[in-house]
């Protein structure tokens, strides 16, 4: 029996454990192989470029695919620099350091991270990052649940982005804490 199929069937016999919205919140078939995208190594998902100064970043998951459940980012060649200090009002974000060593700040507490090393921004939390090693790092980042990620990248990853006030942040449903964070 397919697991679908199992959660779906589970789901009315037990209705007040949950499995309801859970079978039905997921699409009730896998994905054909025509809809399976692999997208390679150094490539954005729809073959774009979207630069925030300190890194480059490629879209590898968009939220359209996903029903909104999350996006995935990749940062190449991140330097020294980073988001300003803020939070998400609706997801958590999830790091994960491929190369180089990159210092977080989440909450109070700092913690460096290197290759292999991954760490979660929960909601309501501040954080920031920035990229600390000798060479360029790079990191997969994960929003879950996706929220407007990628409306926001998409407004300040271009040439002469607007103006990154705490309005602006509310707009995509974060809150403006501080600065970034630079490595001393």
């Amino acid at each position: 029996m397919k697991r679908r199929s199992f959660l779906k069937s589970a789901a009315a016999f037990i209705p007040t454990a949950g499995l309801q919205a859970l079978a039905l919140s997921h699409g009730s078939e896998s994905p054909s192989s025509d809809q399976v995208h692999v997208v390679t190594a150094g490539q954005d998902r729809l073959w774009e470029a979207h630069s925030r100064g300190y890194s480059s970043i490629l879209f590898k998951v968009l939220p359209r695919e996903t029903n909104g459940g999350m996006f995935i980012i990749e940062h190449v060649g991140l330097v020294k620099g980073g988001p300003p200090l803020h939070l998400h009002l609706h997801q958590e974000e999830w790091f994960y350091v491929m190369e180089g060593e990159v210092l977080f700040q989440i909450g109070d507490g700092r913690k460096q991270l290197r290759a292999g090393d991954s760490v979660l921004g929960p909601r309501g939390v501040p954080h920031t990052f920035s990229s600390v090693g000798e060479k360029p790092g790079r990191m997969v980042i994960a929003f879950n649940p996706a929220g407007k990620m990628e409306d926001f990248l998409r407004a300040t990853a271009i040439p002469n982005p607007p103006v990154q006030d705490a309005a602006f942040f509310r707009r995509y449903e974060m809150e403006l804490v501080g600065p970034p964070i630079f490595a001393s």
